[in-house]
């Protein structure tokens, strides 16, 4: 190979690397969380406490996540589904106290999917392998585990039984 063109495959190899630079960093920026993004686990319930007392609280999408109130300076947020949304809370007079990007997300540490060709089937693994009911699990799955928990609740509330097994 000639020194020219050895010269030119370099100098290409290094446009190519910088691209590649330049779009990973706009990425990886894109994605970064603010200091003021609330992070909830899907399932779990997370605190705020507010410095003055809420009058309204706005939640973008409810489905992704619930907010109730304890008192009026404490406000309690359960992840229900993933996805990112917004709360906002405002005071008797209009005032915003809390305008927060809520994310709701998993926790991978501890869940294990199973995918059988498009089927897909969560466990919670913490401390032993466990059916868990998890958006986006295959529906025969899901009602299956679905079942199993309104079994365990019914139970633990002193109503009925349904057949089947259930822990």
């Amino acid at each position: 190979m000639s020194d020219a063109l050895m010269k030119n495959i370099k100098m290409r190899a290094g446009r190519v690397t910088q691209a590649i630079t330049i779009i990973v960093a706009m990425l990886v920026s894109a994605n970064v969380a603010s200091a003021e993004d609330f992070h909830v686990q899907y399932d779990q319930a997370k605190l705020i406490r507010l410095a003055r007392p809420a009058h309204d609280i706005i939640v973008g999408n409810p489905s992704i996540a619930d907010v109730s109130i304890q008192g009026k300076q404490l406000l309690i947020v359960t992840g229900k589904s993933f996805g990112v949304t917004n709360l906002i809370v405002l005071d008797a007079d209009g005032a915003v106290i809390v305008n927060r990007k809520m994310i709701v997300q998993g926790d991978d540490q501890k869940f294990v999917n199973l995918q059988k060709g498009e089927n897909r089937q969560s466990y919670n693994c913490f401390p032993k392998c466990q059916p868990a009911l998890v958006i986006g699990d295959t529906s025969a799955f899901g009602d299956e585990v679905g079942k199993a928990i309104q079994q365990k609740n019914a139970v633990s509330s002193g109503g009925k039984s349904g057949s089947g097994g259930g822990n």
